[in-house]
Parts: C-alpha cells; sequence; structure tokens
C-alpha cells in the first residue's frame, strides 16, 4: 500500500515539525548559493561513486604531498614529532630524555607508532598521513557502500569537506586513525554488532573516547551480549600482547598520568579563567605543562575545578546513557523507534559529552563529533543537517585556534580567545541539540514519517 505525502495527510504529527521548519530557510539559501556556484552537470557528475573518489584522491593528495615535503627533510609535524621519539626509542622512557612518555596512551597507539617508525625516522611523518589516509579511504567506503548507495554520497562529501577543514589535526594525532575506524562501527551499526563493537573495542585502546560510542551502542541493542563478548574478546586480546612485550605492568598506565593535569588552554570550562587570564583579573595565567605537552590555565578555583571535571564527565555520560535507555524504551511503547538513529543520535551525544564536560580540551578532540555526524547524513540528510553544519564553523573555528593562531591564543589574544569562546558556546549548542533530539526520538509517535533526504 502506497503511503500518502505528507503535506496530504494532516494526521501525521511530527514532534520535531517546528524545528525541521525553522531551518528550512536557512538551508534553503545554502542550497541555492550552492547551485549558483556549482552547476547541474557539475553536481551530478560528483554526486557519483567516481566523483567522490576523485574528491577523496585530491583532498588527501595534498596532506601526502606535504608529509612527503617534510619526510624528505627529515622533519615530523605537530605531535608526530613525539611519536616518533617514541617509536625511535623503543617505547621505553629510560630512552626518552624528557617530556610526555609513550604510556599516556593505551596499547594499542603504540601499533601505528611502530609501524610509521618500521623504515627509521625519516619517512615516519608520510607513513603517519598514509596510514591515516588508508583509513579515511575505508570509512568513506563503508559509508558508501563502495559508491553503491547514493544517497550517501553528499555524506561522504562532507566527510571529506569536514576532514579538510580540521586540517593536521586529523592527520598528525592517534585521534586521526580512530574517527575513520569509528565511523566504520558505527555503518555497521545495529546490523552487525558484534563486529561494530569489536572496532570500539579496538578504538578505545587506541584513544579512550570510542567508549563512548560504544556505550551508545550497548543501550540500543536488543541482544547486548554481544558487546560485552566483543568486548571482553578484544580486551583479553590487548592483555595478551602486552604479556608478549612485556608490557603488563603498564597496560593501564594511561588511566594515572594524567589524572593530575589542570584546565587545559581550549577546554569548554576553561573559558572563564581563559578571559581572566585575557583581562589581567585575579592572578590568573596560562602556563606550559612541560609533562606532558599542554598549555593550561591557572586561577582561583582552577585547581577545584580540575577535581570536579572527572566526576562531572562520568555524571553527564551516565546521564545521557540513561536518556538513550529512556528513549528506546519509551519509543518502544509508542510503537517503535528506530535504533540506528536512536543509536547515531546517543553516539554523537555522549561524545559530545566527552568533549564538553572534559578538562582536556587539544583541538584534535572535535574529529570524534564527525563519525555520527557522517553516517547520520547517510542515514538522514534533513535530520542531520544541522548539526552538520554546525561542525564545519566549529571545525573552522578549530583550525584557526590551532595550527594558525595558537601563539597568539596562548599569550592573551583577546581576538583568538573569541574565536575560541565561540568555539565552545558552539559545542555546548551542539550538546544541547544533541539531547533534544534523544528526547525526541523518545516521544516520537509511530506514525511518523521517515526524514526526507536531500543532496
Amino acid at each position: 500500500m502506497t503511503r500518502a505525502p505528507l503535506r496530504n495527510d494532516l494526521s501525521v504529527q511530527r514532534p520535531d515539525k517546528d524545528s525541521a521548519i525553522s531551518t528550512d530557510a536557512f538551508f534553503g539559501n545554502l542550497t541555492r548559493i550552492r547551485n549558483v556556484i556549482l552547476p547541474a552537470p557539475v553536481r551530478d557528475r560528483l554526486n557519483t561513486g567516481r566523483g567522490l573518489l576523485g574528491g577523496f584522491i585530491v583532498v588527501h593528495l595534498v596532506f601526502l604531498v606535504f608529509a612527503a615535503s617534510h619526510s624528505l627533510r627529515g622533519e615530523a609535524f605537530s605531535d608526530t614529532f613525539i611519536y616518533r621519539d617514541w617509536a625511535m626509542a623503543g617505547f621505553d622512557d629510560a630512552n626518552l630524555t624528557g617530556g610526555p612518555s609513550p604510556w599516556v596512551y593505551p596499547i594499542l597507539a603504540l601499533i601505528p607508532m611502530a609501524i610509521a617508525g618500521i623504515a627509521g625516522p625519516g619517512p615516519f611523518f608520510f607513513l603517519w598521513v598514509l596510514m591515516t589516509s588508508l583509513l579515511n579511504g575505508w570509512a568513506l567506503l563503508k559509508l558508501t557502500e563502495r559508491g553503491r548507495t547514493k544517497e550517501a554520497i553528499p555524506a561522504g562529501w562532507w566527510w571529506l569537506v569536514f576532514t579538510f577543514m580540521m586540517g593536521w589535526l586529523g592527520f598528525a594525532r592517534v585521534d586521526g586513525l580512530t574517527a575513520p575506524l569509528v565511523l566504520v562501527a558505527l555503518a555497521y551499526g545495529v546490523h552487525r554488532p558484534f563486529i561494530a563493537s569489536v572496532l570500539l573495542a579496538i578504538g578505545t585502546w587506541v584513544k579512550v573516547w570510542p567508549a563512548a560510542v560504544m556505550l551508545a551502542l550497548f543501550a540500543v541493542l536488543k541482544n547486548r551480549l554481544q558487546v560485552v563478548l566483543a568486548g571482553i574478546a578484544t580486551t583479553a586480546g590487548v592483555v595478551a600482547l602486552a604479556a608478549a612485550v612485556g608490557s603488563v605492568p603498564k597496560l593501564l598506565n594511561f588511566l594515572t598520568q594524567q589524572g593530575d593535569r589542570g584546565m587545559q588552554l581550549e577546554a569548554t570550562f576553561t573559558t572563564p579563567w581563559l578571559w581572566l587570564s585575557v583581562l589581567n583579573i585575579g592572578d590568573s595565567r596560562m602556563y606550559m605543562n612541560t609533562d606532558i605537552n599542554s598549555m593550561q590555565v591557572d586561577g582561583p578555583g582552577t585547581a577545584v575545578m580540575s577535581v570536579l571535571m572527572q566526576p562531572l564527565l562520568v555524571l553527564a555520560a551516565l546521564l545521557v546513557a540513561g536518556l538513550t535507555f529512556w528513549a528506546l524504551h519509551n519509543g518502544k511503547a509508542s510503537g517503535g523507534v528506530d535504533r540506528t538513529e536512536l543509536l547515531l543520535a546517543g553516539a554523537l551525544t555522549l561524545a559530545t559529552a566527552f568533549v564538553v564536560f572534559n578538562k582536556v580540551g587539544s583541538p584534535q578532540f572535535m574529529v570524534w563529533l564527525a563519525p555520527a555526524v557522517a553516517v547520520g547524513l547517510a542515514h538522514s540528510w534533513r535530520e542531520w543537517r544541522v548539526p552538520a553544519a554546525m561542525l564545519i564553523v566549529i571545525a573552522v573555528a578549530t583550525y584557526f585556534i590551532y595550527p594558525l593562531f595558537y601563539d597568539a591564543l596562548s599569550h592573551n589574544n583577546p581576538w583568538m580567545a573569541l574565536v575560541l569562546t565561540i568555539r565552545n558556546v558552539l559545542l555546548v549548542v551542539l550538546f544541547l541539540w544533541s539531547v533534544r533530539r534523544l528526547y525526541s526520538l523518545g516521544k516520537k509517535t509511530p506514525a511518523a514519517t521517515p526524514a526526507l533526504k536531500e543532496s
């Protein structure tokens, strides 16, 4: 039986209809601007698997050529300098002359560092960027089902644009390796939960944040035992690896080595002290914590806030997980809920909570937010266009903060403090949007029509 169009069915209620209408004019104007810049024949060519492949090659060639030029001079970039030193020292603190320990990261993060260093220090940076590029390619292939899912092509283009806007933050940090891994896991999602859980568990042992997405997956599945078993199996493999290299005593060092750090300069909750430092009020100041290579802010109350941030982050994660459980069961009572949409909304909300309520505010954390949005756009473009637009602005602001003007920011430049404040406000708005989305999914009635797709 054919469903009547939404405009002819006055009985259909959409709880989120008002918010959709309120953004239609804005996105309609963006679409018109796009249509002026890109004629229809160009859009048609770009909106194909081959067009997306061409975009992927161009974007990643930019970073690969830059990395090759650095590697030919024996140089690295950003955090890859530190990674290279760790790899050349055999990840042994005794062979290092100072700086952070390699064990501030979970043990699986050391594997790509070892691979990049297999040919010595010279090509390290190029090999690191090459690994990231290959993982990004895998993510695009899975997101679009090798270009066969036409509705997902625009989502793939959004992922490429976000990647390009984030610049080296997605290519010179461990986070850039985990983001495509999480995207693939979300693309498998509720249909292949064991595979998704294994990928997320591996990601967690590289950089902790994929645990947030794993919690969202656990919340929405019918058979949650699959998540538990996948986590146990992966962790057992990690412990076996640590035992094989004699590193079991260091296995959980990443949980303890950063516990006493202060409020990082870019963190959302640091914003008031950022301005106190800029305005030279109350003895607030910025300083470099050389032990962990992090710029921090010190001032009245920062020590207390630093202690409070960890329990606050845990509380926020638990509340979001509870809201996800509620949305699932309330939606089931109302006649059903789209578990994939609920997974994506829960994943974005939890990942955003991990950023907003974190005393560490490193700029590369923004890549944590992109996988859920990219898969969300492929699932329902109209519903996910708002966070997608916000993330592009967040990416641009973050790039201005680092690497372009970080020196000015760390020397109390008020204009860069304003850019950082805008970025942090957008993060809070994104978190609130995500919470509201979760709530609306729990309240949605079974008669709601699936969201329209756009390209």
